[in-house]
């Protein structure tokens, strides 16, 4: 239990957290922001989406926190489908903040910016809104759909802005994105909190490496995450290529962890440059075998390349990989050495040719591999570790709360016509 826990019988406060674009507890993030706050006294409930796969039921308790969930089919491509995907959970959202009833903050987490406006309903009613920015979404549009500043860029720099104006606290994941938050959408520094992701250290605990799982060769490449337009594992693979072609190497094998809509691209990707019998797409798997991977794999590849979004953003398998005490190659990204800083070597924005240089000089070296590796575990368990980011996630919620009573109990059948006080 934190140490601001309440501990006397006054009404616990309220909070409701929105997501739209991942299944709680799947989300790490919110789900790490949930028990915080249980932890510190809160009564929390969350609405976002059902899973596929997993967080499949419309209702559940979780250690203590209460999930509201909808049935949300994602847009595969085209404004037509973000209209409908967005038209649906704003309808579903709406809904289900009437039945959770009166809050003291309501926490919406974008992508999209647009949850403010189901969120209007609680902020009339005396909640406080805090805005969670998990991405720049218009510097997401820029790397995503490579259109320029058209009128869809305009549209959701017009929602950005909207939803700073209409946020009382911002949650920032880094210094880059505070830096927006202060700048373009014109908030107040102290109303501004840089509540860092950080992996989850018990989930991220080496085991025994495999050698069986370098599929006969000497050194194990390894990948983890999301495979989007904008997540490089193209540029990862075109690297590779040159690995092998250029560099005579193929005393290596590599596995690529993880889905997302560029996943039946890069698998063909892969095939059209003869790398099929080397390099290996496991899709989503469990954590233990996640682990297995990890722990087995000799470099670590984050092959995010220069844009917009990926160069002020911080990369959730960066951290990954240094809490596994792996060293990484990286592209030349502000945000990534700010995470990874000795844990990574850096090779020029985009420049395949000198990524695959750096994992070979990696490869060739293992005393310089385990004393990047120490030093990725030593900042995960220190500077950016979530002890220091619960901090920052608890003093913004006091920011939002200051001055402000526990939440009125509803007489039966009558919650959510209540204003909080």
């Amino acid at each position: 239990m934190l140490g601001n826990a309440v501990q006397d019988d006054r009404p616990r406060r309220r909070a409701l957290i929105l997501v739209e674009n991942l299944s709680v507890p799947f989300d790490r993030r919110v789900w790490q922001e949930c028990t915080t706050l249980r932890d510190a006294g809160w009564t929390v409930h969350v609405i976002c989406p059902q899973g596929t796969k997993r967080d499949t039921e419309p209702e559940a308790e979780i250690d203590g926190v209460r999930i509201h969930r909808y049935p949300l089919r994602a847009a595969t491509w085209g404004p037509a489908g973000y209209v409908r995907e967005y038209g649906s959970a704003l309808w579903h959202t709406a809904r289900l903040i009437r039945e959770v009833g009166p809050v003291h903050v309501v926490h919406a987490c974008n992508p999209p910016d647009l949850l403010f406006l189901p969120v209007r309903w609680l902020t009339r009613r005396g909640a406080q809104f805090v805005f969670d920015q998990h991405d720049l979404v218009p510097e997401l549009y820029l790397s995503r759909f490579d259109r320029g500043e058209d009128l869809l860029y305009r549209g959701v720099r017009a929602l950005e802005r909207m939803t700073y104006r209409a946020a009382d606290i911002v949650l920032a994941t880094n210094e880059s994105y505070r830096d927006v938050a202060v700048s373009r959408g014109g908030k107040r520094p102290e109303d501004v909190f840089v509540v860092r992701s950080a992996p989850q250290v018990e989930r991220f605990q080496p085991v025994a490496a495999e050698p069986e799982l370098k599929n006969g060769k000497p050194h194990l490449l390894c990948y983890l995450g999301v495979m989007g337009p904008q997540d490089g594992v193209d540029y990862a693979l075109r690297a590779l290529a040159r690995l092998r072609d250029e560099l005579g190497r193929t005393d290596w094998h590599a596995v690529f962890v993880g889905a997302g809509d560029a996943f039946d691209a890069m698998v063909e990707l892969s095939g059209e440059l003869g790398l099929s019998d080397q390099v290996e797409f496991t899709g989503r798997i469990p954590d233990a075998d996640l682990v297995r991977y990890l722990s087995t794999a000799d470099v670590c590849l984050s092959p995010d390349p220069h844009n917009p979004l990926n160069d002020v953003s911080t990369m959730n398998k960066v951290l990954e990989y240094m809490a596994m005490g792996k060293p990484i190659v990286s592209f030349d990204l502000r945000e990534a050495r700010v995470s990874a800083g000795d844990a990574a070597v850096y090779a020029p924005a985009n420049d395949e040719a000198q990524f695959a240089k750096l994992v070979t000089e990696l490869l060739d070296d293992p005393e310089k591999r385990a004393r990047m590796g120490a030093i990725g575990q030593e900042r995960i368990t220190g500077p950016l570790s979530w002890q220091n980011s619960q901090k920052q996630l608890l003093a913004a919620y006091d920011a939002a709360c200051r001055g402000r009573t526990a939440a009125p109990r509803a007489a039966p059948g009558r919650q959510g016509r209540r204003r909080l006080r």
